[in-house]
């Protein structure tokens, strides 16, 4: 019963917490400015997330074949610049990395 108090609670106050910031949004008006900056910022988390994940691998910088998350995001990189398809810029990507994490397996 206490668990369910506690889960209900935290609810509420993230409910309360982004819905008044929803419902105060349309009193709120924003530069220009400040909206053409905040539309890069899913870009830059995005980017922030996943450049760590990619380049550090136990605890070190990890900038080589080796690195298969590496050699998965270039090949993402690629893949996305040449034919602006989400999809196919997933699997492939996925595709790669596991491809070349069983290859560096075999060789090791």
């Amino acid at each position: 019963m206490n668990e369910f108090l506690i889960i209900s609670g935290m609810a509420i106050a993230t409910f309360v917490i982004r819905y008044s910031m929803f419902g105060a949004s349309h009193r709120i008006v924003l530069s220009p400015t400040l909206l053409k900056a905040l539309r890069y910022v899913p870009p830059v988390v995005l980017t922030a997330i996943v450049i760590p994940e990619v380049l550090i691998s136990e605890g070190s910088l990890a900038i080589g074949y080796g690195n298969a998350r590496l050699v998965g995001a270039i090949t993402a990189i690629l893949i996305s610049l040449i034919t602006k398809n989400l999809l196919l810029t997933i699997v492939l990507g996925m595709a790669s990395f596991f491809g070349w994490q069983a290859a560096l397996s075999l060789l090791s």
